[in-house]
């Protein structure tokens, strides 16, 4: 029975493929797609993936039924969370300009497999947020002609009553998306033009929204009469935050468009800081107005701008309201649109998804076949699923996208940087000498065909207080010298691991410790205690490691602090949403994994760049640290003579 089971060789191997990483190449800027985008255009395109739905219909949403007038609160901490992600997108997006966003960042830094699983995610995320945005457009036009379009679908086509079904098949939702696929096929300088016109008339609206939404506002609504403030508690506050995050994934489009950037280098961090910081802005300031307008339990999720201004007498400027929510919502479909068929054909480029996306059209110079296929996907969604239960689906997603992008900046930052050609080759006798590469200790390692012939020392100076990235500081070497004998980033990429679990074993605790676990006060402090100093000493000990520095791009400051924030709160967001979204998002992670294994794992690229094991007559290797008489003895072959070998290499080792 034993003859069934693996090797531990094969295991290894298996592993060695999950994880590995993507090379980059020389020469990043080369592209299929046309650099056409300016800092503008990108700014333009955030807003408009931002502001749309979410500040039409969330608002509205959560207000009611999840936290009350503290929605702003929600929006506070959700733009917090957004940012510290956002900066994290930035500097991968100004590192490596190539399509793929959180795709490409977990790819060139964490593994293959967990690249994957993210890009998957983001496939959903994008589809779903797609089709919940054609059915929010689909509900404001059906609200300016008093439900006309619902009633009479519902006469003549028939109702549903299917949990996480619409109630009614939504024609015109499913028809706005099949027109928006169509504009974007012509090519991202046709998508921008549009995106600039309906940008335009958003953000005229939303000022609109303000100066009318002050005029008309009454701080008795937010007294307790009417409820109070924050109604549903803190609790309702993160549970409120959670959905919010659906109003800020619109950032990531930014990170995605970056191989159409004309200087991404300089474009990307500069068009997500101005996008984010508008968005966040008119969220908080249009919740303001919302429900200071009108009682927040009275609210229409629905329609709450446009029926707020009807009940307020002001039927024109809700007509107006509609109106411009319709434009609004257009941007965030054309964002999505212009987005997935994007990050399929990065995993499509990379050999992990099916090579038919990866086609680019030579006239338009857009990956056509996932704009279509993908298209036709969003618009089957907006058919025939319900708002409500997507949205949740696409708060995990995002969560998830942004823990793994803050972790990858971590892994990055403290990697020395790989290129096209640091692949290690073997060395046989008599083939020229490969490049250096690292020895363990930081150092250069040198193989040599000959040992008696080019034996070399090489003295390095251990006091140098600036050394490789991923190697222990100096002036902690005294106090941590065990750690020095690890490859530069080993320990770093174990402590972010820690850190990860640490995180997610102290949200649990938070989040459930007193509602499903019932834990004692004690253990339940106790558990915290431990969680917390788990994080924290896996913070100090990446902390303990030097760093890539650059000036030539973009750079999120306070690393690892930053990310390690973003990180842990990403993972209390995610435990905040239902059961029922973690179950829904299992089943997609489970189809995911299929289709890895049965194609992605097969047809990687990477798999071409694996070297081949070949014969080695003879290899010395030199490492320029440490005892060298030690390490010399450790890699010499032995001076057995085998059957074949010529007496000189017997030589060699007399010698």
């Amino acid at each position: 029975m034993a003859r069934w089971l693996p090797r531990s060789t094969d295991l290894t191997r298996f592993c060695q493929k999950l994880n590995r990483v993507k090379t980059l190449e020389d020469d990043m800027m080369e592209t299929s797609f046309n650099r056409c985008l300016s800092t503008i255009d990108l700014t333009l395109l955030g807003i408009g993936g931002m502001v749309g739905s979410g500040l039409y219909v969330l608002t509205g949403t959560v207000a009611k039924e999840i936290a009350g007038p503290a929605v702003i609160v929600s929006f506070i901490i959700a733009g917090f969370a957004s940012l510290l992600a956002a900066l994290c997108y930035a500097e991968f997006g100004a590192r490596v300009p190539k399509t793929g966003s959180a795709y490409m960042f977990t790819y060139v830094s964490v593994g293959e497999i967990w690249a994957f699983l993210i890009g998957w995610n983001v496939l959903l995320e994008y589809m779903i947020g797609g089709a919940a945005v054609a059915r929010a457009w689909s509900g404001y036009l059906d609200s300016i002609f008093n439900h006309k379009i619902k009633n009479f679908t519902e006469t003549h086509v028939g109702a549903w009553q299917v949990p996480f079904l619409a109630h009614y098949p939504d024609f015109l939702a499913a028809a706005i998306l099949l027109v928006a696929t169509a504009f974007i096929s012509f090519g991202a300088k046709v998508s921008s033009w549009l995106n600039h016109v309906f940008s335009a008339i958003s953000m005229g609206v939303i000022l609109f929204i303000l100066i009318m939404g002050f005029v008309l506002a009454q701080p008795k609504n937010w007294s307790t009469q009417e409820g109070g403030f924050a109604p549903y508690g803190l609790s309702g506050i993160m549970a409120g935050t959670a959905t919010c995050f659906y109003a800020f994934v619109g950032f990531d489009v930014i990170a995605a468009s970056s191989e159409e950037a004309r200087n991404p280098q300089r474009a990307v961090p500069r068009a997500i800081a101005f996008s984010l910081g508008l968005a966040t802005g008119a969220y908080i300031l249009v919740s303001v107005v919302l429900t200071l307008m009108v009682p927040w339990h009275t609210l229409d999720p629905d329609s709450a701008l446009a029926d707020a201004f009807y009940r307020r007498g002001y039927a024109w400027a809700g007509f107006l309201v509609a109106a411009g929510s319709i434009c609004a919502m257009n941007t965030v479909l054309l964002s999505n649109l212009f987005s997935l068929p994007r990050i399929v054909y990065a995993m499509a480029e990379d050999g992990l998804f099916f090579q038919v996306f990866s086609r680019v059209h030579p006239r338009t110079q857009v990956p056509v076949v996932g704009i279509v296929v993908f298209g036709l996907l969003m618009a089957l969604l907006a058919l025939v699923f319900d708002l409500e239960a997507l949205v949740q689906f696409l708060s995990i997603g995002t969560l998830l996208a942004y823990t793994f992008v803050a972790a990858s900046i971590i892994v990055l930052r403290f990697q020395q940087q790989k290129r096209d050609g640091d692949v290690p080759v073997p060395v046989a006798s008599g083939q020229p000498n490969p490049e250096p590469h690292e020895g363990p200790s930081g150092g250069e390692l040198k193989e040599y065909e000959s040992f008696s012939d080019k034996l070399q020392l090489v003295d390095r100076d251990k006091s140098k207080e600036q050394r490789e990235p991923g190697q222990l500081k100096a002036a902690f070497e005294p106090y941590l010298e065990f750690l020095s004998d690890f490859y530069p980033g080993e320990v770093v990429t174990v402590a972010v691991v820690t850190l990860m679990v640490s995180a997610i074993c102290l949200c649990s605790i938070l989040v459930f410790g007193n509602t499903h676990l019932h834990l004692p006060t004690w253990s339940y402090c106790l558990l915290l205690v431990l969680f917390s100093l788990g994080f924290l000493l896996s913070l100090l000990l990446i902390w303990a490691h030097e760093q890539q520095h650059s000036t030539q791009t973009f750079q999120i400051p306070l690393v690892p602090l930053s990310p390690a924030l973003s990180i842990i709160l990403n993972i209390y967001l995610m435990l905040k949403l239902s059961y029922m979204t973690w179950l829904r998002f299992a089943i997609w992670l489970l189809l995911g994994l299929l289709v890895y294994f049965g194609y992605g794992i097969w047809h990687s690229k990477e798999n071409l760049r694996e070297p081949r094991p070949q014969r080695v007559s003879a290899r010395y290797v030199v490492f320029p640290d440490g005892n060298l008489e030690e390490r010399v003895q450790a890699v010499q072959p032995s001076c057995q003579p085998a059957t074949g070998l010529p007496d000189t290499d017997t030589d060699d080792c007399k010698r």
